[in-house]
């Protein structure tokens, strides 16, 4: 599977937080940030807007890093995606994503573990 696909099937190469640290793009963090603040009804900041991927070493959101519940999850169950848990299809955790982007369950689905 793709190292940039998060646990949930997300394509984190697509992601403006990961678009804007790859490329030092300061207009991309402060969009994201105003665009993020608005969505969560929290302050999300442009410092905030650095994340290198889901799966990978280095830097994450602190949503990502501390509070998504599928990541946590899937880094407890030690599996490489959520794709790789017997429990997907029946998980509350995952649902709210693979219910609403048919991308990420393809993603999901069609790819198993590296």
């Amino acid at each position: 599977m793709k190292r940039m696909i998060a646990y949930c099937g997300l394509d984190c190469e697509k992601c403006d937080a990961y678009l804007a640290t790859i490329n030092d793009d300061q207009a991309l963090r402060e969009k994201t940030a105003k665009l993020w603040t608005e969505l969560n009804n929290a302050p999300i900041l442009p410092e905030h807007i650095n994340c290198e991927g889901c799966r990978v070493d280095g830097l994450k959101t602190v949503y990502c890093d501390n509070i998504c519940a599928i990541r946590q999850c899937a880094v407890r169950k030690n599996v490489t995606t959520c794709g790789d848990c017997p429990d997907m299809e029946k998980c509350q955790t995952v649902k709210m994503i693979i219910s609403n982007n048919a991308v990420a369950l393809k993603n999901l689905k069609g790819q198993k573990s590296e």
